[in-house]
């Protein structure tokens, strides 16, 4: 099944047309919990983040105006991410970007920083191209806030690599295309199940009537 995905991708077969949407369904898994479902949805106005289910919590990703919402149902509450400003690069940053060809179609990559791996995996470069896209532009937007979190927490759990994974380079990877496989430092892994073409549904990147909203840190 995996193959013949492959084959389809080399060959561009199922192309979007105007009123698709992308529909892509992962495994993710934290370390020491369970295996989730992630499910997510693009068109060239949004990205939709959330577990496969249409009525419960999901991020929504304007592109166009780069505003990330967390929608959190039980709340009534919708949390607004903005990009923010962030500091300059180190003078000794130099992360090393590693990759190898891996199946048809597909390469093998590994980002490392001071010998660490950060993140390894497999991408696919001709794969959907557009979500690969917006699946970065989503961690751009979070970028600035990831590096605050990262600044107030204690030095002992102030990694390097969380600053290449979410902050200066958290779209690397995903220049390289679709990822197929990721595994980062931390143990957190995700692995991809299907993509498809689908009608859009224009309802599923509205905000649900009703939402307070509140602007996050940045």
């Amino acid at each position: 099944m995996m193959m013949r995905w492959f084959l389809l991708c080399l060959l561009g077969v199922g192309a979007a047309h105007a009123g698709d949407m992308t529909v892509l369904r992962y495994v993710d898994q934290d370390p020491g919990g369970e295996a989730y479902q992630t499910r997510i949805l693009v068109t060239p106005d949004y990205l939709r983040m959330d577990s496969g289910e249409d009525d419960g919590d999901f991020f929504l990703l304007d592109r166009r105006q780069r505003k990330l919402i967390n929608v959190m149902r039980d709340r009534q509450l919708a949390m607004v991410f903005l990009p923010g400003t962030l500091p300059p690069r180190p003078a000794d940053w130099k992360p090393h970007l590693d990759t190898r060809p891996a199946a048809p179609g597909t390469e093998h990559f590994s980002l490392s920083m001071k010998g660490v791996v950060c993140s390894e995996g497999v991408a696919a470069r001709r794969a959907a191209p557009d979500a690969a896209r917006a699946m970065a532009e989503m961690k751009s937007v979070l970028a600035s806030m990831q590096y605050r979190v990262w600044q107030e927490s204690p030095p002992e759990l102030q990694h390097d690599c969380d600053l290449v994974n979410l902050v200066w380079e958290s779209g690397t990877t995903l220049k390289l295309g679709l990822p197929l496989e990721e595994r980062e430092f931390t143990g957190r892994s995700r692995r991809f199940e299907s993509e498809t073409l689908q009608p859009l549904q224009p309802g599923l990147f509205r905000l649900p009537d009703g939402m307070a909203t509140i602007n996050a840190p940045s």
